[in-house]
């Protein structure tokens, strides 16, 4: 007997229908299930299922005091099934962030900001005695599986004249900690974007690759420069990060267009951009990338397999027996709609995803829209 089985959902690689039974946790079985659960969910061939989609790239410490939000409300609320919060906590409050978590129905894990205060100010690396190597050891080893890569905030406003020194101290930690990967913040300059890139090693995360600020991927000529292209041949990762001034419509096109497609799509979300936009949910950034172009299989790679990956959660990001039994079920609707980028551009688009239900470890939880739908025989 198994706990839940999904029954005649529509893969977003190539819509075949197929089921999914879950046990204990973890997926039990794929494919055509003649078997009985306590709990049956049926998608009656109308709507897709995937893995957990994972939004790598958020702030959600409901305690922080600039940067905040409640991991549901960026989680299960939107479809989503794990959240890594990217450095909203240094050492300092890591251990309160934890406890928070475990209350919880999304599964949250954390990138721990290199500053031991973490984001209470805007400059959190201004002060290079905030950087406390031992303390961030510490609470990685206290915390092995909730920490799962480390945070550095890369823009004159956070390092103010530090330049290029808190990533190397960045480095130097990581060196202690090869397990994990750095993700790196790019915002205005100084340091310089190409300084940053060639510090970069195979695992590491650049956030905000498509942003429009002087420190963009692009040169003045509209190209992308040579220092990304060295770092993506090394297998460092670049990340979305979309925010409330991170993305643009016109530096992604441009960058697509070179063959420079991102491996993982994040929202970077938290309480004011949620509700006010540009962000809205992880569900809305990745229709943005429909609109650009890329397939559904594509986008949803970047939040799941690809995300898994990159964040070192490796039970995570698959529809695969014995792969955690978190799912994401959603629509796609073709009816019209207007996205926005943050500078200001819109986009008529299309293409809209509509997160129906978040599946952590085989518990249902609908979304608002799930519960308007009124189809699953749960």
């Amino acid at each position: 007997m198994f706990d839940l089985i999904i029954r005649r959902a529509v893969s977003p690689t190539d819509d075949a229908i197929f089921d999914i039974a879950m046990k204990d946790g973890k997926i039990a079985a794929i494919g055509q299930i003649n078997a009985q659960a306590r709990q049956t969910m049926d998608l009656k061939g109308q709507f897709y299922a995937s893995a957990g989609w994972i939004d790598g790239h958020v702030h959600c410490y409901s305690a922080s005091p600039i940067y905040n939000d409640q991991p549901d409300l960026v989680g299960i609320a939107g479809g989503v099934t794990t959240v890594v919060d990217a450095g909203s906590c240094g050492a300092n409050d890591i251990a309160h962030f934890y406890q928070l978590a475990q209350d919880c129905q999304t599964e949250v894990r954390a990138l721990l900001n290199i500053s031991r205060i973490g984001l209470v100010t805007q400059h959190e690396l201004a002060d290079l005695a905030d950087i406390d190597a031992a303390a961030a050891s510490q609470a990685i080893g206290q915390f092995p599986d909730f920490i799962v890569g480390l945070k550095a905030r890369l823009s004159a406003s956070v390092v103010g004249g530090n330049g290029i020194i808190p990533l190397q101290m960045a480095k130097a930690i990581q060196q202690k900690h090869r397990h994990l990967p750095l993700m790196v913040h790019v915002g205005n300059t100084p340091p310089d974007l190409d300084d940053i890139a060639e510090l970069l090693d195979e695992g590491d995360i650049l956030t905000h690759c498509y942003n429009s600020k002087p420190n963009r991927i692009l040169n003045t000529e509209g190209v992308v420069r040579p220092s990304i292209y060295r770092a993506m041949k090394r297998g460092v990762c670049l990340d979305v990060g979309h925010g409330g001034a991170s993305f643009s419509f016109a530096v992604a096109r441009q960058a697509i267009a070179q063959g420079i497609l991102p491996n993982t799509i994040s929202s970077d979300i938290y309480c004011r951009n949620r509700i006010a936009g540009p962000v809205y949910g992880l569900a809305p950034v990745m229709a943005k990338f429909l609109s650009l172009g890329m397939s559904l299989a594509q986008v949803i790679n970047c939040v799941t397999a690809h995300a898994a990956k990159a964040l070192n959660l490796p039970s995570k990001g698959q529809l695969a027996v014995g792969f955690d039994a978190d799912i994401s079920i959603f629509a796609l609707d073709k009816t019209p709609n207007t996205q926005r980028d943050c500078e200001g551009e819109s986009l008529i688009s299309d293409h809209q995803l509509r997160p129906l239900a978040a599946i952590v470890a085989a518990k249902v939880f609908l979304t608002e829209e799930g519960k308007k739908a009124h189809v699953f025989d749960l």
